[in-house]
């Protein structure tokens, strides 16, 4: 494929984009701040696409999506101040309510989230790019994601919901909130991964701080109404504007009492520092990952194939468990890459709502060069692109490399791509495989293509040490939700999946007496007369 067929994928003129899903630039001049919409007059920044459409010189040209505010420190510490306001130190009407009614107020979300669908789904594919397939998906996973969410916190609560005697002391033990939270989400999964972390913080009684991704912003404007008015005041509030400008003064303040972040090791360790209290600071992140797949001798190498492709080329391999480099031993390598270069060529390039396109434009401006310098990196060091049409690239679109042998000393080795690039090493030793792992930064997935059962397993034993989560004959992957979801080392804090999300957002309290008539008569009293909304035998159907 050359130049020119790789810019007729490209639009000619917007009367080739489907009137289904065209759209009309949204500029944002409001935002969600203890419960009103608050308009803004000041600075914007407007969201080009990643789809381009040639201007009068031909020349290919990011696409006008909208605008949205770049407020600044006043306003952040503003949107603060409405959470904390809101929080109240636990006595605020949120933290306070109910577990049953906290729902009820998410269900009413949920409705209205569902009436901006096909918006939202638009949103996503025009700022950053993904297929129309992936975008819908993202935003049915993430309804599903609430309504497991809610559905666990009912579980949760039904079994919390009796007093226990043990030692002469009765006692209920419940979860309650943490305060405040300052969410922050990526660009590559814009709505789905910020929910992850958003809702079960919210179900659980928390204020929110929501600070939108650089790209992929514009998409929740849409829904900050169905916060607004399925919320009370200052229990969402949305945070707009340059990072570097409006987390600081939020995070130096020492009122964040949990940063949530999926994003980079390095942004979380400085955000970290700026608190004043670290050991009042509950972080929970997703962050970096070089996730390996190693593929034994003995390997279905069709499987291998089918599952690496996935791995490392769904969403462009934009996905922090994409698999991001493989290792393949030597005496299977040559026939490994004969199978899989060709499949990498057979990907479907084009705009994000034609059918059956695998490979779209990248939403970030400097991306494509950054892919073509780490190419060319490996590629002095002795590598070559070993599949038809790898590494091409037109205006913000890439056609996907696989680059071998790749080794130390490239960047390819150990720098997260995070894009449609696939390096493979080559090794004659298992333990050269784990010996990399143990070296690296980097701790989040891990996969092992193979058959013997014996070495299969030689493997499981120290990987599951080494990463969080090992994947045998699949790619690497964060589904299903209900599994736990995390990293060591530089690749994640805390857990993430639908019950561990609502426990990390949360902390046991207990209430306690010893077990005497004069007791039993006070807690039969408060029970009975529903005075507490904490003390409660209440069973949510």
């Amino acid at each position: 494929m050359n130049d020119a067929q790789l810019t007729s994928l490209f639009p000619a003129n917007g009367d080739q984009i489907p009137a289904e899903y065209h759209i009309e630039p949204i500029h944002q001049r409001e935002y969600l701040l203890n419960g009103e919409m608050r308009s803004w007059d000041g600075p914007f920044s407007d969201v080009y696409s990643p789809v381009c459409l040639p201007d009068a010189n031909g020349t290919l040209q990011r696409q006008l999506v909208g605008s949205f505010p770049v407020t600044g420190p006043d306003q952040a510490v503003e949107a603060l101040n409405a959470a904390v306001a809101a929080y109240d130190n636990g006595r605020g009407e949120w933290p306070q309510m109910s577990t049953a009614n906290r729902i009820g107020c998410m269900e009413t979300f949920i409705g209205k989230m569902l009436e901006q669908r096909k918006l939202v789904i638009n949103l996503i594919m025009w700022e950053i790019g993904k297929n129309l397939a992936d975008a819908t998906k993202e935003f049915d996973r993430t309804v599903k994601y609430i309504y497991d969410t809610v559905d666990t916190l009912k579980n949760m609560d039904r079994n919390s919901s009796r007093f226990r005697i043990e030692e002469g002391i009765i006692g209920q033990i419940r979860r309650s909130p943490l305060g405040v939270v300052l969410a922050m989400g990526p660009f590559n999964y814009p709505l789905n991964e910020t929910y992850t972390t958003l809702i079960p913080a919210i179900l659980m009684g928390n204020t929110i701080l929501f600070k939108t991704p650089k790209h992929g912003s514009l998409l929740h404007y849409p829904l900050l109404e169905a916060f607004r008015t399925s919320f009370p005041k200052g229990v969402v509030n949305s945070l707009y504007g340059r990072g570097a400008n409006v987390v600081p003064p939020v995070m130096q303040s020492g009122k964040v009492n949990v940063l949530t972040l999926i994003g980079s090791s390095k942004v979380a360790d400085e955000l970290q520092r700026l608190h004043p209290k670290l050991n009042r600071l509950r972080s929970i992140m997703s962050l970096d990952a070089k996730n390996a797949a190693i593929i034994l001798p003995d390997a279905d190498l069709d499987v291998a194939v089918s599952e690496c492709l996935l791995g490392s080329l769904s969403f462009n391999g934009q996905r922090c468990t994409a698999i991001k480099i493989i290792w393949a031993h030597r005496s299977i390598v040559d026939r490994f890459l004969a199978k899989l270069s060709p499949e990498v060529s057979k990907l479907k390039p084009g705009m994000p709502w034609q059918p059956g396109v695998q490979i779209t434009p990248l939403p970030e401006p400097t991306k494509t060069q950054y892919l073509t310098d780490i190419i060319a990196d490996a590629t002095a060091g002795g590598a070559s692109v070993v599949n038809e049409d790898g590494g091409k690239t037109v205006a913000s679109l890439f056609k996907p490399a696989v680059v071998y042998p790749v080794k130390e000393g490239m960047r390819l080795y150990r720098e997260e791509q995070f894009g449609p690039v696939i390096p493979v090493v080559v090794y004659d030793d298992t333990e050269e495989f784990i010996e990399y792992l143990i070296t690296d930064d980097h701790g989040m997935q891990a996969s092992i293509f193979g058959t013997d059962t014996t070495k299969i397993a030689e493997l499981i034993d120290p990987l599951v040490n080494l990463v969080s989560r090992v994947n045998i004959n699949a790619q690497c992957q964060r589904g299903p939700d209900t599994f736990p979801f995390t990293g060591r080392k530089d690749s994640a804090e805390g857990t993430l999946s639908v019950e561990d999300a609502l426990r990390s957002f949360s902390i046991r309290s207990a209430v306690a007496t010893k077990d005497t008539a004069a007791n039993k008569a006070i807690l039969n009293e408060i029970v009975g007369e529903h005075k507490s909304e904490f003390l409660s035998t209440s069973f949510i159907f």
